[in-house]
């Protein structure tokens, strides 16, 4: 853990050291005594454009900002450089991103989860496709956002802030915009790990934008359209979970205490990964009393792979052939872990697990903005909706006939890919069996996800006197609805028997000699599951019942805020306070399963919510000193909405007919949020709108936190009864359950501190030397510490049952990129990192697994040149390279000779061309 006390001396010697060299000084005034004029620092005025034109936009919306807060402002239209929005958001200070399938997808905002921040586009809060609230970014076209805001102090009209903070994407306004334009752009990408099996490593992207202003400026169309076709490959190995401590005998010729895992894969994942993306924004001023926004925004994803790949079952379960496992020439570390050795006597498997799933989100507002004489009026109604569906199948082949057990040689790497070489060929799809094998033949899942809400907001600002320049008031409503099905099966071999895949089925081999096998066959996966076998997933069995679950929301929020604008001792005061009062109805239907009751009744349905209110005070105080200096200080009263899969009814239930006592796990529709009292203070040094240096300090204390409990006096009247009317004559006479006992779901628990320390300068050079004009660096570096311990986690099999850390809490990262521009051109290189932290991660279940994740390195790097003049006025021509360096994800289980995933996605390489005019 950090040690904060240093990183503030750090921070003090810094802003020392700033001043200093700046040769600033604060005066503020006592008595009669009069304020030294600043000094404004005199600095060329040129026309600028490209990187520079984004990091001077974003300063000015930083240093104008009444709150502490980020911002990105795109370098023209359509032209934030990165594949989706959620890579550029991960380069501000503070944030990270968690990567999904090699791209960047969702963010940590200080040091949390991605579930204590909100997302917004274009000030209303949006929906999600993924199970929870946490925003997945790689679904937002970085061509159709002109700009994000990261809030990270809240304001009393800020809806739907976030306890990390707040992240509100922002399209065109066209009628903000300088003229009329169209951009168009296309570019062409290759990944360095090449084809195989059916999918090409190359990929395509389209882009283009148009503004239009009609009828004197009071009339504007902004439209924007984003394609992109990506390839996916990966390289992976991964070991089985948990990796535990085996008994006497348990794997024969392991030693009783040996930290030990029960299975290791190694695939290739093939395919691709499209989406189209559609903004469209329509504005209308009439008059200078009132102005008209409507937005539109779509996107539709379709991603597509199958992993092939190689597996071998190291528990000793090889269908109950023999002879059994034995494990020879075992090597262990010095920390006890299996290091190597060979699996004698085992039965590895070629599997196709194809994977295909189908993303849409609609989003709708209307904003108008009134000026009745000196009252302003704003209404605004938002309408957003996203929808998921998957198809997941599963083919399992082994040699043929059956048994053919192998020896398979193995090398634990705990930071490169893991070596499993069989003895065995698997090369020849004529000699592998679509079987009943030691892991049946196949298994199929069709999750799917609709996330809906409704919003509708009301403000009405007045001026005022004295200290404040005007107030707020409000008043804000969110219905949201979010539905989740799983039906799932066995795929069965059809009436044919144990078969080979046909030659017309079969793609080109996929090569797994980086983990030591060499070729294996791939083939298409739903065909071969059409032709030879029957899949028909259901939800009505009892493990499936709890993986449905509907969530209503339903918050109503009033506000009263008002903007402060006055001097203090002669010191400019500028920002606001005020309180907002949010009020929550949450409730959830679902069922349990209590196979007790008769046939046909067996599926209960069960209901539960509740409704509270939290007050929710703030303050953000902005002092301006002079030569540009600026300190910020801010106090608010914090929440953040629970999960929405942990506030499902849906649990497991049964009772204990030995002690006539109930249990059951699932979810908890009576939770309440997490709640945070909050501290922020941060001195910025600006230089005009050219550059910055700042210095953040935060400190959250956490009154409350969710994590999976164990309760032993839970309420179960109502389950109770039903059981007990089901099996009243199979109970001794006089025997009456209990109505309490054990439930294990999320519930609130102890809290505590979270703070963190941020560091960020954005400078040109030309600062320091005329001879560095073009050069320039941003940089940012971030320090988070908290106390707070998961006393239980959830899914705890790889980080263990000890307290943990927060998950999504890495303490440190850090961000820079260096960048020159001249003439028209241009160059940069980012680099962004992040250490250890503990990621949640979706597992074959499809729930969430907490598991480490090794700290990344993250190398980028652009080449553009425009043109000015001449007849390719207007071009850009641009060369780009994403993760340079190939950086490998990773994750371990406890320590880090203990891997779990071990995978490769690649550099990609791309060029491509835009045109303005």
């Amino acid at each position: 853990m950090l040690n904060l006390q240093r990183n503030l001396l750090s921070v003090a010697l810094a802003s020392a050291i700033t001043l200093a060299a700046t040769g600033v000084h604060a005066q503020t005034a006592t008595g009669d005594e009069t304020n030294t004029q600043p000094e404004a620092t005199e600095l060329d005025t040129v026309v600028v454009t490209g990187i520079r034109a984004g990091i001077e936009g974003a300063i000015s919306k930083k240093r104008d900002s009444s709150s502490i807060v980020e911002a990105i402002s795109a370098e023209d239209i359509g032209k934030l450089p990165d594949v989706s929005i959620a890579e550029s958001i991960a380069r501000l200070p503070g944030l990270a991103a968690q990567r999904v399938a090699g791209r960047a997808q969702v963010i940590s905002v200080r040091g949390l989860s991605p579930d204590f921040s909100t997302t917004l586009l274009n000030g209303r809060e949006m929906v999600s496709t993924g199970d929870n609230r946490s925003v997945e970014f790689d679904q937002y076209p970085s061509e159709l956002v002109n700009g994000v805001t990261v809030y990270k102090t809240p304001d009393a009209s800020l809806v739907g802030q976030g306890l990390s903070g707040t992240i509100d994407m922002q399209t065109i306004r066209p009628l903000a915009y300088d003229g009329s334009a169209v951009m168009i752009g296309g570019r062409y990408s290759r990944n360095s790990l090449d084809g195989a099996a059916n999918a090409d490593a190359d990929g395509q992207r389209l882009n283009a934008t148009w503004i239009g202003k009609f009828a004197d400026d009071t009339f504007g169309i902004a439209i924007g359209y984003s394609h992109i076709n990506g390839a996916i490959q990966e390289n992976q190995v991964g070991w089985y979970e948990p990796w535990q401590q085996v008994g006497d005998g348990w794997r024969p010729g392991v030693d009783a205490g040996t930290y030990y895992s029960d299975g290791v894969k190694a695939l290739r994942r093939t395919g691709y990964a499209d989406r189209d993306g559609l903004m469209a924004t329509l504005q209308f001023r009439p008059s200078n009393a009132w102005t008209s926004t409507l937005d539109l925004f779509y996107t539709k994803a379709e991603q597509e792979d199958t992993a092939n790949q190689f597996e071998v079952n190291l528990s000793g379960w090889n269908g109950g052939y023999s002879p059994g496992l034995l494990l020879t020439d075992v090597t262990t570390n010095g920390n006890g872990t299996f290091t190597g050795g060979t699996a004698n006597n085992v039965y590895p498997l070629v599997r196709g697990m194809y994977n295909k799933r189908e993303d849409e989100i609609n989003a709708f507002g209307w904003l108008n903005e009134f000026s009745v004489g000196q009252v302003e009026i704003v209404a605004d109604v938002g309408y957003s909706k996203a929808t998921r569906d998957e198809l997941n199948l599963e083919n399992n082949l082994q040699l043929y006939p059956m048994p053919q057990l192998d020896s398979v040689d193995l090398v634990v790497s705990q930071s490169g890919f893991s070596q499993l070489a069989p003895g065995l060929d698997y090369s020849d799809p004529s000699a592998l069996y679509l079987n009943n094998t030691i892991y049946g033949s196949g298994y199929g899942k069709v999750p799917s996800v609709e996330d809906e809400l409704k919003t509708f907001r009301l403000v009405g600002t007045i001026p005022a006197g004295g200290w404040f320049s005007g107030v707020d008031v409000g008043l804000n409503y969110a219905d949201r609805k979010k539905d989740k099905t799983q039906p799932e099966g066995n795929i069965n071999l059809g009436a044919q028997g144990p078969v080979p895949v046909g030659a017309d089925l079969q793609y080109s081999p996929v090569n797994l000699g980086f983990a030591g096998i060499g070729y294996i066959p791939a083939w298409n996966v739903p065909a071969a599951v059409e032709r030879y076998m029957s899949f028909q997933p259901v939800d009505d069995l009892n493990y499936l019942i709890p993986k449905a679950w509907t969530v209503n929301e339903e918050i109503t929020s009033g506000f009263a805020r008002a903007d402060i604008d006055t001097e203090w001792g002669g010191v400019p005061v500028t920002g606001n306070i005020g309180v907002q009062v949010q009020h929550v109805d949450q409730s959830s239907s679902s069922n349990y399963w209590d196979g007790s009751q008769p046939v046909g009744s067996q599926v209960i349905p069960i209901e539960k919510g509740k409704t509270y209110t939290d007050v929710l005070p703030s303050m953000n105080l902005a002092f301006s000193f002079e030569h540009e200096q600026m300190l910020r200080v801010a106090l608010a009263r914090q929440v953040a909405r629970p999960r929405v899969d942990q506030l499902r009814s849906s649990m497991e239930f049964g009772v204990d007919v030995a002690n006539l006592r109930p249990g059951a796990s699932g979810g908890n529709p009576e939770l309440d949020p997490w709640r945070a009292n909050a501290f922020d203070i941060s001195y910025e040094k600006y230089f005009g709108t050219k550059a910055y240096v700042a210095a953040a300090y935060f400190y959250k204390d956490l009154r409350s936190y969710i994590y999976t409990q164990t309760r032993d006096d839970y309420d179960f009247t109502d389950q109770v009864a039903a059981w007990m009317e089901a099996n009243a004559n199979t109970l001794p006479p006089g025997a009456v359950v209990q109505n309490t006992g054990n439930f294990t779901a999320p519930f609130n628990g102890k809290g505590g501190a979270l703070q963190g320390l941020e560091l960020t300068a954005s400078l040109p050079f030309e600062l320091f030397s005329d001879a560095l004009t073009g050069f320039g660096m941003v940089a940012s570096a971030s320090f988070f510490d908290s106390d707070i311990e998961i006393l239980d986690p959830e899914s705890a099999s790889s980080v263990g049952s000890d307290p943990i850390a927060l998950p999504g809490l890495s303490d440190r990262v850090y961000n820079w990129t260096l960048y020159y521009e001249r003439n028209g051109f241009e160059a940069r290189v980012n680099q962004r990192r992040r250490s250890d932290f503990i990621g949640e991660i979706g597992n074959f279940n499809g729930n969430r697994s907490l598991r480490y994740v090794v700290g990344e390195n993250i190398t980028d790097a652009q080449l553009s040149y425009s043109f000015s003049s001449g007849s390719l006025a207007g071009m850009t021509l641009l060369l780009q390279g994403s993760n340079l360096t190939n950086e490998a994800y990773q994750t371990y289980a406890g320590s880090k000779d203990r891997p779990l995933e071990f995978i490769e996605w690649g550099r990609t390489i791309t060029f491509g061309v835009n045109y303005r005019f």
